[in-house]
């Protein structure tokens, strides 16, 4: 029996079921028949194919910019040649990030037809397929050749994971959106930066995404999915008076349109990005920094995503170019006893706030599991791909990818759970105290942030990056709070994490995109307030562009009305 949820075939009359059925019949003829006389038959095909649909509206000062819809449908063919064990697929390079803007034969950027015609995608897949055979083929004869040259591993692990069929067919999922709506939101939303001549560009952008996705596999996976995610974001820049450029928005994901903000609180969300960009422009920079400091919960979910989340995804425990930061560290102590963490693709929401990282199947057709990564600040596991790594042979549904770039194991909901629990209040005391321990004259609270990039690779140091927005300096002496800017958060993982004191009580959520070497997935993090004994804080770029010489022209005339203020 198949390891996942059996849902039954789609119905004879469901378009999706004629197109799976055709991906099918190609994907057998190819299984049974390609072969260069020779040389190795495939012993492994998947294809899959995603139909996107999107909504775009994007208005500023007022006015709509764009108002698209745009659909495709791209191909996804994997083709392996050799065997579980030994196979031709190759590690990609690494290179990510995670904001909230959004090697293997696998990687195809071939179009499939937009008329659900089941010839016409056959022969699109046929073609594809031949390509990557071929390929494949190439890679692996290179592959052995190079491995004369290379001390033999007993250890090594196999190439691809063998894993159980799935069979699952998610009935079709709604996809409204209400065109004259959002257009009037958009255009309403974005006139109330007109009043604000500081800020001299701003943007509303409302997105509605689909994406179906059809599976299978010569394992006999055949897999229907939908998903939709609906996103409304607000932002602005504008300059400080020493020509440092400030940046501010405010997002919201969701997975249905009826989900979607009002527009009381969108309007009060763009209040908010005018409010603290004003602020900011009076704000005084401050010198690079080393000491306490708190993150808020939605900080603090950055941070974990970045020393900790991208190291314990299994692929980078892998390939010569990667650092390794824990491999051979099971059952070892890498954080504070109080510090579990946990990733669970199969969680839609955290006190009634959706999660971005669900998902029912990943990008290899293994169901999303959760996974628990750190117990008690002990090392547990990774987070696995159908590429497997020294003991740990099997996938958990972590293989993602953006499109049909080549998955690899990535984040979906990091959860990060502690048992040492402080108020908010308590928590700004204990930072206070720090504080004064150290000789500082103030600490800091972290109580807002952009997102953050890090890097894994053997090449360089292993450190990550934090882009602060809303930066508090907290007097030791009185305990108030100012507004600061011009500085961001840098350190080396294992030292920020370990030098955590206490965590607040409430959960934040982060959601939003991380981008890495198979690009642009959506995720998120759930995770409590922290103390850190040392957060090391640089000098961020400085600007010295001047602002618009002229005022914009929606700013009020300081003249008599209907008049220059200028003779």
């Amino acid at each position: 029996m198949a390891a996942s949820l059996l849902m039954g075939a789609a119905p004879a009359s469901d378009p999706r079921a004629l197109l799976l059925d055709a991906m099918g019949t190609e994907l057998q003829r190819n299984q049974q028949q390609l072969k260069v006389n020779g040389h190795e038959a495939p012993y492994f095909l998947s294809y899959g194919v995603k139909d996107y649909e999107s909504r775009l509206l994007i208005a500023r000062y007022g006015a709509l910019f764009q108002d698209d819809d745009y659909r495709e449908r791209k191909l996804g063919v994997d083709v392996r040649v050799g065997s579980y064990d030994y196979d031709s697929s190759v590690a990609d390079s690494l290179d990510f990030g995670f904001s909230t803007s959004k090697g293997s034969s696998f990687t195809s950027r071939k179009d499939g037809p937009l008329d659900d015609s089941p010839l016409a995608l056959r022969t699109a897949l046929w073609l594809v397929t031949d390509e990557k055979y071929k390929a494949a083929l190439f890679q692996y004869l290179k592959k052995k050749g190079e491995d004369v040259y290379t001390v033999e591993d007993p250890k090594r692990p196999a190439s691809f994971s063998k894993e159980t069929p799935a069979t699952y067919v998610q009935p079709p999922v709604a996809f409204p959106f209400d065109r004259e709506k959002w257009r009037r939101v958009a255009r309403e939303v974005s006139a109330r930066f007109n009043a604000h001549p500081e800020l001299f560009d701003s943007e509303v952008r409302i997105t509605a995404d689909k994406a179906t996705r059809l599976f299978v596999s010569s394992e006999g996976t055949r897999l229907i999915t939908e998903e939709t995610l609906y996103a409304f974001h607000v932002s602005a820049v504008t300059r400080a008076p020493d020509g440092q450029l400030l940046d501010n928005s405010r997002s919201f994901y969701l997975p249905t349109e009826a989900g979607m903000p009002d527009e009381a609180k969108v309007h009060a969300a763009a209040q908010k990005v005018i409010d603290e960009l004003l602020a900011l422009r009076q704000a005084p920079a401050i010198t690079p920094y080393a000491g306490p400091a708190i993150l808020a919960p939605e900080a603090a979910g950055v941070l974990f995503h970045e020393t900790l989340g991208h190291r314990l995804e299994a692929d980078r425990q892998d390939g010569d170019t990667d650092g390794k930061t824990f491999k051979g560290q099971e059952g070892k102590q890498i954080l504070p006893a109080f510090l579990s963490l946990r990733d669970d693709p199969s969680k839609r929401e955290v006190n009634g706030e959706p999660l971005n990282g669900y998902y029912l199947y990943d990008e290899e057709g293994v169901k999303g599991q959760p996974v628990s990564l750190v117990e008690k600040g002990v090392l547990k596991g990774y987070l696995m791909s159908r590429h497997p790594v020294e003991g740990f042979p099997k996938s958990n549904g972590h293989g993602r990818g953006q499109g049909t770039l080549q998955p690899v194991a990535r984040m979906a909901n990091l959860l990060v759970d502690s048992t040492k629990q402080v108020s908010d209040a308590e928590l700004k005391k204990l930072l206070v105290a720090e504080a004064k321990r150290q000789g500082k004259p103030y600490g800091l609270i972290i109580r807002d942030i952009t997102g953050g990039n890090t890097n894994t690779s053997s090449f360089g140091y292993q450190a990550f990056k934090g882009v602060p927005r809303m930066v508090y300096r907290v007097d030791v002496k009185t305990g108030e709070e100012s507004l600061v800017r011009g500085v961001e958060i840098v350190g080396t993982p294992l030292s920020s994490v370990n030098r955590i004191l206490a965590t607040g009580q409430r959960l934040g959520v982060f959601n939003g995109f991380c981008g890495a070497e198979s690009g642009n997935v959506p995720v998120s993090t759930v995770a409590p307030a922290v103390l850190l004994q040392e957060l090391e804080l640089q000098r961020t770029m400085e600007g010295k562009d001047r602002p618009p010489l002229l005022p914009s022209p929606a700013a009020p005339s300081k003249g008599a009305a209907g008049q220059d203020s200028k003779r």
